[in-house]
């Protein structure tokens, strides 16, 4: 399966996605902000299929995150989640570094299809590559 880092501040929603994909048999690994998340990919040497991050964080964000990411693992792909209107429009201009933005609240069914669904675009640019 897939090798995950999940990047949320809030301690219940990065349990509750990292255990959704965890039954899908992935490896999870968590941060509790852009910061941390960072530091983990340059430990990993970005050996992750989906980095899948809040956009509002303190200290660093999602789209600051990205960004980094991004720059530096062109590869990995970028699924984005927020429970704001107003930072899913900050992230409209990243359309060409994330695969989506999905909206919270969400059930344990959404999570885990649209994280199959980015997976499955990874693999789709892994094939024609």
């Amino acid at each position: 399966m897939a090798r995950i880092l999940v990047t949320e501040d809030d301690d219940a929603v990065r349990m509750f996605v990292s255990r959704a994909l965890m039954l899908d048999g992935h490896e999870v690994l968590t941060a509790e902000d852009g910061e941390d998340a960072l530091d983990v990919l340059i430990r990993e040497n970005g050996q992750f299929d989906l980095l899948l991050t809040d956009i509002k964080m303190p200290i660093m964000d999602g789209i600051a995150l990205t960004h980094a990411a991004a720059s530096q693992y062109r590869d990995l792909t970028i699924l984005l989640m927020t429970g704001f209107a107003d930072q899913r429009e900050r992230a409209d201009g990243l359309a060409e570094l994330i695969f989506d933005v999905v909206t919270k609240p969400f059930s344990l069914a959404e999570i885990r299809h649209v994280v199959k669904c980015a997976l499955n675009s990874n693999n789709l640019r892994a094939a024609v590559a």
